[in-house]
């Protein structure tokens, strides 16, 4: 009998979570997976060649390649090559960041080669805002809930079922985990003119900077940085975006030389990712002007106000 096994209070049921869940930490967990388990390599190449049996007998982890950029995962066999660009949380690679890993494909030579995004995005939004093809060469997205589920293994030995059980077990820590932090919005009301302290506008200092700042914890303000923030200016939201990195600081000036010198209490200036845009209207609704509330992303893309997007965030909540 096994005994329980935690790591700073919390328990572990996977060899995986020892690694971590970061980005890096799901991609090195997914590749020992995948050289592993013929299990998970054949039901990965069905989702990606679904008429075709496919051979993998090389798995590649970071490689570099001239002016090609560092590819998370490579599988390659006799007649397939398939480049995965996996992403923790809803963030997806851009078409010119797919595009640097076509050449490379196409090099190989092979009769068989796809682009493969793996994501928590559920296929609705992947379909929104995942290339289908990039340079001819097609684009797949596979998101970790259907990678939990293609890590079954019908046959095998007793050891790759085992190593497939505890990779579920992780993914579906992931995609939890996911759920709770990294799918949730901090929208908030972006104003339409220049601060006195400011040769830029607001909506120039996000669209045109991708930059964000706020008071850090003061009342009605996050005291943590959200992972995602949306802007809702001109009755509706206007863009939706990751945020790639932030600091504390008490001089704006110093990051932004468009604002006026001077001390100013701390705040957390936000580096935003690129802007993830409604592919429909999503009006305001029942929102205070000033309001600033917290959403659910794919609510937010699919409901017909933000605050119908608040309200089922909140019913969500209470059902968890």
């Amino acid at each position: 009998m096994n005994a329980e096994l935690s790591l700073h209070g919390r328990p572990i049921a996977s060899v995986f979570e020892l690694l971590g869940t970061k980005e890096n930490d799901i991609t090195f967990s997914l590749g020992w997976a995948l050289a592993q388990s013929p299990s998970l390599r054949s039901g990965i190449m069905k989702a990606i060649f679904p008429n075709e049996d496919v051979h993998i007998d090389r798995v590649a982890l970071q490689e570099r390649s001239g002016g090609a950029g560092i590819t998370d995962i490579e599988l390659t066999g006799p007649a397939a090559h398939v480049i995965i660009e996996a992403k923790r949380g809803w963030q997806v690679p851009t078409k010119d960041q797919l595009a640097l890993y076509s050449p490379r494909l196409k090099a190989g030579g092979r009769r068989l080669r796809a682009l493969a995004v793996m994501s928590e995005c559920t296929p609705e939004f992947a379909c929104m805002h995942v290339e289908r093809h990039v340079d001819a060469v097609p684009v797949v997205h596979i998101g970790w809930r259907e990678l939990a589920r293609l890590a079954h293994a019908k046959h095998g030995t007793h050891a790759e079922k085992r190593l497939l059980a505890q990779l579920r077990a992780y993914f579906e820590r992931i995609v939890k985990m996911q759920n709770q932090e990294s799918n949730l919005v901090y929208v908030v009301s972006l104003g339409g003119g220049t601060p006195k302290w400011s040769t830029l506008s607001w909506i120039e200092i996000v669209n045109d900077r991708r930059r964000y700042f706020h008071h850090v914890g003061r009342k009605g303000w996050p005291k943590e940085p959200p992972n995602y923030i949306a802007f809702r200016y001109g009755g509706q939201l206007q863009s939706i975006h990751h945020i790639e990195a932030w600091k504390v600081v008490t001089d704006i000036h110093a990051e932004m030389p468009e604002l006026t010198p001077g001390r100013w209490e701390p705040h957390f200036l936000y580096t935003l990712g690129p802007a993830i845009v409604p592919p429909r209207v999503v009006k305001t609704g029942n929102i205070y002007p000033n309001g600033r509330v917290w959403a659910m992303l794919d609510l937010l893309l699919t409901s017909k106000t933000i605050a119908e997007a608040r309200d089922k965030t909140k019913l969500r909540g209470r059902d968890d």
